[in-house]
């Protein structure tokens, strides 16, 4: 079973997508933009595990996560906080993942469902089916067959690695994976993980694109690409679908990047400058440390431009003019 190849075909349209991603990812490390822009990279990580979450039903909305992440109290199901918690702790170790072990999968399987799962860490024992809401999209392959499976899946991967396009492997993984459904939990999330570690060793940059907020939006196309390509017995409806979610991902980040960049104004530098990241202040302490007087000038120059560009945001977003709100830099 050595020579166990993943059934799919290269079409036109998974060529055109891989040159257009490859194209715009030129375009985002030749100005190494994420790089310096310490916000948007946390903001995207922060997106990548609410989207990665909000897929398996996690109520928490990305200002809670958020919250959970920056370690303050948040009320909500404990199982829905830890999932947070153990996301940002698989997430924040993403360059440290070897995609092609099956033990490195295994030991992130255990962080990412850490105290929420029993099997946390190893292959599933019973059977299990892949569920869009309450609806059945397709049965597992039986439990005893899942290990035999996944040494195939690696074996092929790490065979092929160096011969198949990284973007068509990861989403070839990506598929056979949610198609295995190795553990008992937390398949979905692995899968998406995983998708963007294999990503990641190609392109670094992938560390911080939240691919998983494309499919978040796009979530019912995302599981019926899956089904069809359960019942054509191949991949190739679903590479198509991941490269076109990535493509588009793409198209957002490089609007984040400009306007970030181009509209970053001297007075917006001078505020980010004498603010500390996720410390609520007072609109008036920041004034106070910028040495204004003048509100009208804070609001026109400083603060509307901030909360434009997401450089900053309201801890009560609900009533920008309470008394008790405070401004956090993102």
């Amino acid at each position: 079973m050595s020579g166990y190849k993943p059934p799919f075909h290269i079409t036109n349209e998974i060529l055109a997508y891989v040159s257009s991603i490859s194209e715009k990812i030129g375009k985002i490390s030749v100005a190494n933009n994420l790089e310096t822009k310490p916000h948007l990279r946390r903001n995207n990580r922060i997106k990548s595990i609410h989207s990665s979450l909000k897929i398996e039903a996690n109520s928490l909305s990305l200002g809670q996560v958020r919250d959970v992440i920056n370690g303050k109290l948040v009320l909500g199901e404990q199982k829905e906080i830890q999932e947070v918690k153990n996301a940002y702790v698989a997430y924040e170790k993403l360059n440290n993942i070897n995609p092609y072990s099956i033990k490195k999968l295994k030991e992130f399987h255990g962080i990412m469902t850490k105290y929420i799962v029993e099997e946390s860490g190893d292959f599933r024992k019973g059977e299990e089916g892949v569920f869009n809401g309450d609806v059945c999209i397709f049965m597992c392959p039986p439990a005893r067959f899942v290990p035999g499976q996944m040494e195939e899946l690696f074996s092929w991967m790490k065979k092929e690695r160096t011969s198949i396009h990284p973007l068509i492997l990861s989403s070839v993984f990506h598929y056979e994976f949610v198609f295995i459904h190795p553990f008992s939990d937390g398949n979905g999330r692995m899968a998406r993980l995983w998708h963007t570690a294999i990503l990641s060793q190609w392109k670094p940059i992938f560390e911080f694109i939240p691919i998983e907020s494309q499919i978040e939006k796009f979530q019912d196309d995302y599981y019926e690409a899956i089904a069809k390509c359960h019942v054509e017995g191949e991949s190739t409806t679903f590479i198509e679908f991941m490269l076109m979610q990535i493509d588009k991902i793409l198209d957002e980040v490089l609007v984040q990047i400009s306007e970030s960049g181009e509209q970053m104004t001297e007075y917006l530098k001078r505020m980010l400058d004498v603010m500390e990241y996720d410390v609520p202040y007072t609109a008036t302490t920041i004034m106070g440390m910028l040495g204004l007087r003048s509100k009208e000038t804070f609001r026109k120059n400083y603060m509307n431009p901030a909360l434009e560009l997401n450089l900053v945001r309201m801890t009560i977003p609900d009533k920008p003019n309470s008394k008790n709100q405070r401004y956090v830099r993102c």
